[in-house]
């Protein structure tokens, strides 16, 4: 049995992640300030006696015995991470300095998420992990996109400084149930709005492609990332390569939420890239992963979970 800490372990990703490591029967801390994190996604875990829960912000340091890290708390949807800019990147940066310096202390391997933000609008596709990258370093998605590069630096010189056994994931967009109702993702969005009979909001032309990641996939892959052999660090693409259209993907969720809603056009937010596609070789050959779930099985999961979310008065499903 392992002692896991899961930082971010309330969020969307993190809920799944401890569920799963659970169900391996390991020891877990979950640890979440609950800014995006909540209670509900990890309601169900609280009987079991191998399941704990801190509430704690990683941008200050926290002193526990652990063999593994997860590092997943940081805000990931463009509404929540610029609501507060400043604090998404101490997020990012002090976040990770205290995460690799308790790994540092205890000899615990870790991981972090990173995101495939970190290619920013690429001029290359698909995208592959030498991939540097197009980011505008001032821009309003900066706060996100260079933190997280920041922490894969940070990961890297601690790893090369002090040998630290790391792990770094570049995460593309994922979906699935516990996704934050409220978090201005096009997923989450065009189905709520579906939903509730109001106008799927697509920004831009619709054009603009994306690879969707079952939740279930990406968490097989996080967890095959950290148990694979040390020497083997990433950063590694984790996603699915298939690519849809936002206007492909608006008239997938019409289609299987049997919604008579219209599409509406609004502008392109600023920064926001043209295309997003994993080049997902490396995982092939290394951690023997590639996603299993196709679109349309995904987003009926996901559906059903968005009417059980509806049908709860308290539950605010207003977006953004």
């Amino acid at each position: 049995m392992k002692r896991i800490l899961v930082t971010g372990g309330a969020g969307f990703l993190g809920s799944h992640l401890c569920e799963r490591l659970l169900n391996d029967d390991n020891e877990i801390l979950c640890v979440d300030n609950f800014y995006t994190g909540r209670r509900a996604n990890i309601m169900h875990l609280l009987s079991n006696p191998l399941f704990e829960v801190l509430r704690h912000d990683i941008c200050f340091p926290l002193y526990v015995e652990v063999d593994e890290i997860y590092n997943l708390a940081c805000p990931a949807s463009p509404v929540h991470y610029q609501f507060d800019p400043v604090q998404t990147t101490k997020t990012s940066v002090h976040g990770a300095i205290n995460m690799l310096g308790l790994a540092k202390r205890v000899k615990a391997k870790i991981l972090q998420a990173s995101t495939s933000e970190v290619y920013g609008d690429p001029k290359v596709h698909p995208q592959k992990e030498t991939y540097w990258g197009n980011v505008n370093p001032i821009g309003v998605r900066s706060c996100y996109d260079e933190g997280k590069r920041c922490a894969e630096t940070l990961f890297f010189d601690y790893h090369r400084q002090h040998r630290l056994r790391i792990k770094v994931a570049r995460i593309f967009n994922t979906y699935g149930p516990r996704m934050h109702p409220n978090d201005g993702r096009v997923i989450s969005n065009f189905i709520v709005q579906a939903l509730k009979g109001e106008p799927l909001t697509v920004y831009g032309d619709g054009s603009q492609t994306r690879s969707f990641c079952y939740v279930d996939d990406m968490i097989d892959a996080i967890i095959r990332l950290m148990d694979s052999p040390d020497d083997f660090t990433g950063p590694v693409n984790l996603g699915n390569p298939r690519e849809y259209s936002i206007l492909e993907l608006a008239h997938m969720v019409l289609d299987l939420t049997k919604s008579r809603s219209k599409i509406v056009f609004k502008p392109l937010p600023e920064d926001d890239p043209v295309q997003r596609q994993p080049d997902i070789t490396l995982a092939k050959e290394v951690l023997r992963w590639e996603p299993r779930v196709g679109l349309e099985d995904g987003l009926k999961e996901t559906i059903r979970y968005f009417k059980r979310l509806l049908s709860d008065p308290g539950v605010k499903l207003d977006i953004r």
